[in-house]
């Protein structure tokens, strides 16, 4: 059986008295202060309540007359015709004769793109793969093409600047070429139409004809290279061995390239560089 707690002592129940009310009047003391703020601010005596809702009423006396003045109402109209204009412009491309193609083609191009993209998945990964590689390795030379790319944008700014000048000042003969091909290429559309017409007839026919010994010059070609396999794969091996065989001796002609090359270098910078003069000795003989 759990012991009985032995009751508060007198001085106990004095502190916790006391303590409760120093709270209490604490919090009579916070919310006579809060009544003293709002009579002060509303209290229509001193004249600042008054002060208030005069504020307020000027301010949405002042946002009425603004948004009903002749300039608001001819904003509002404009922004509601530009909408209203964005949406019948807009509207019509999507019941156009022509969004049905391009519908049909964007179809069409998804179904034939997928089995495509699913097939080509792996290779294109690890041709990113290799690229990140290469790309990563290259690195250092980042900065400097960079460098390079900047320096050329600078030298064919002012190029590309005067170009622009003179394009500028050119206006009317610019118009007047533009207009000379358009009169000169006009009558030929038609022409050029029915020739890609039986251009495109001409190449469907020659297609057509040249499918069945394509497909049949590709499976001998098949049939060959699946005979040829081993030699094929024996010249490579025999590409690869020669290879490594003279890798040493490339890399041995590349050091030997390099030594000259630094001694040249040190040589030209001697020859060029001026000599350091040399000092004079004073022989002192005694008399």
């Amino acid at each position: 059986m759990a012991p009985i707690p032995p009751l508060p002592s007198r001085e106990d129940v004095l502190r916790m008295a006391r303590s409760t009310s120093d709270i209490t009047g604490q919090l009579l003391d916070t919310a006579g202060n809060i009544t003293k703020i709002a009579i002060n601010t509303f209290d229509p005596r001193d004249g600042s309540g008054q002060e208030v809702l005069r504020v307020l009423r000027e301010t949405t006396a002042e946002l009425a007359e603004a948004s009903a003045s002749p300039q608001a109402q001819e904003a509002f109209y404009r922004i509601v015709d530009t909408l209203t204009r964005l949406g019948t412009s807009g509207a019509p491309l999507a019941v156009h004769p022509v969004s049905e193609p391009a519908q049909a083609l964007l179809t069409a191009l998804g179904d034939s793109l997928l089995p495509v993209l699913d097939a080509v998945e792996p290779a294109v990964e690890e041709f990113a793969t290799a690229l990140g590689d290469l790309v990563e390795a290259m690195s250092p030379l980042l900065p400097a093409a960079a460098g390079l790319a900047a320096g050329t944008l600078l030298v064919l700014t002012p190029v590309i600047r005067t170009a622009a000048e003179i394009l500028r000042d050119s206006s009317p003969e610019l118009r007047r070429i533009a207009d000379a091909l358009t009169a000169a290429l006009a009558p030929l559309m038609p022409l050029q139409l029915a020739l890609a017409e039986r251009a495109a007839a001409a190449g469907a026919g020659v297609v057509r004809a040249s499918l069945q010994p394509l497909a049949d010059l590709t499976e001998a070609a098949a049939a060959t290279t699946k005979v040829a396999r081993p030699v094929l794969i024996a010249g490579e091996e025999l590409l690869v061995t020669g290879l490594e065989q003279l890798q040493p001796v490339l890399l041995a002609g590349a050091s030997r390239a390099g030594r000259v090359a630094r001694a040249a270098a040190v040589r030209v910078q001697a020859a060029v560089s001026p000599a350091d003069e040399r000092g004079v000795v004073v022989a002192v003989v005694p008399g």
